[in-house]
């Protein structure tokens, strides 16, 4: 019997939680959508990166003194290591916390992608690395008040964060009312496949992790193309840009696309810097900006209230467009691509894609090697 996400969060409230921060993950998307019901924007924050939610939570507790909660996939636990060390540890600032971590890739018959099955074959020994005292909450667990209880005592009494690990399909759903999307702009599927019409046909793609890379995959099966041209970023989210970058300077008569995300371009917003400084001219950046966290509950990213474009053109790396219909898309891609770059492209759609949308088929270290070959034809 799942765990209703409202009486998770009335536990945590008996015990004076009251401040959130975090990144969206599936695992905990019920729970998520119930903080979002019960909790004011001041005191839910959806932070750009892992570490900047550590960050906020800290900073909540120094101004409250009271036990804030970071809630976060297992593979973002990366962005989070430096401040849970240097800044929450016992031997430096001695900050309690809350981290709630959803289990991907849990070992032992549960079926996830590739990206997570490492991570989450090692993240019990991380967490012990850490020295982080954790609790393991799962569906039928009829104990998890207790388990809340026990590391809230230890966060307080000792002054130091601690970890909820969740498993898969702990939480049951929550009811939430959707919002309807505007019905001018394209989905992404739609742009993409405008996209990659319009490419030169010897053009290196690097995609962003999620339904991008995956619709991308899907689109070039449709048509009986290769995925040769393709790397397929599965994991590493936020970090796109720098692979693109780094093979655009290393290839430099070669094409190269970035195709990323708002929510992922904003994780790691200062690589934009790193494009500013170098202007390789065969760097192509495209931003497909949907303003949520799609593929691990939809989500609202700081992108809605942001204009991403005024960004990039205020850090000087690039020429821009923008795009919100099929008919902007069509007519400025050929600019975006046949300027003298780096150039930016910022396609505004909306959320959703099909039920049926698959994954890919290669793996990732095949995709590596086929896209490999076809950078030295």
């Amino acid at each position: 019997m799942a765990i209703k996400p409202t009486d998770f969060y009335d536990q945590l409230a008996s015990h004076g939680v009251e401040f959130f921060a975090g990144v969206p993950d599936s695992l905990l998307k019920e729970f998520c959508l119930c903080i979002d019901d019960r909790i004011s924007k001041e005191k839910h924050i959806i932070a750009a990166n892992e570490g900047n939610a550590v960050a906020l939570a800290s900073g909540h507790y120094l101004a409250q003194n009271s036990l804030p909660l970071v809630y976060m996939q297992n593979s973002g636990l990366g962005n989070a290591v430096n401040p849970l060390l240097s800044l929450c540890d016992p031997d430096v600032y001695s900050i309690p916390l809350l981290v709630m971590i959803g289990w991907r890739g849990e070992p032992g018959g549960v079926k996830d992608e590739p990206q997570h099955v490492t991570q989450g074959r090692v993240q019990i020994e991380l967490l012990e690395a850490l020295g982080l005292p954790y609790e393991i909450i799962s569906k039928d667990d009829n104990q998890f008040a207790e388990k809340i209880s026990n590391v809230v005592e230890i966060a307080k009494n000792e002054k130091r964060p601690v970890a909820l690990l969740i498993k898969k399909g702990t939480f049951e759903k929550y009811n939430t009312e959707t919002q309807e999307s505007d019905g001018q702009r394209m989905k992404r599927e739609e742009a993409l496949e405008i996209i990659l019409e319009n490419l030169h046909e010897n053009a290196v793609i690097v995609s962003t992790t999620g339904k991008t890379s995956r619709e991308i995959f899907e689109i070039r099966e449709q048509k009986g193309q290769t995925h040769e041209q393709d790397f397929l970023t599965v994991g590493s989210m936020g970090h796109c840009s720098s692979i693109a970058l780094g093979i655009a300077l290393s290839k430099p008569h070669r094409e190269v696309v970035c195709i990323d995300g708002d929510g992922a371009m904003l994780m790691h917003l200062g690589s934009l810097t790193s494009i500013a400084s170098m202007q390789p001219k065969n760097f192509r950046h495209i931003l497909m900006n949907n303003e949520v966290h799609e593929s691990v509950g939809g989500q609202e990213t700081a992108a809605k209230k942001l204009d991403l474009s005024a960004i990039v053109e205020a850090v000087g790396s690039s020429k821009v467009f923008k795009a919100e219909t099929p008919n902007d898309l069509k007519t400025n891609i050929t600019d975006f691509i046949t300027c003298s770059g780096p150039s930016f492209l910022e396609v505004k759609i909306k959320p959703g894609s099909r039920e049926d949308l698959g994954r890919p088929t290669i793996k990732p270290v095949d995709n590596k090697e086929n896209f490999m070959k076809f950078l030295n034809k």
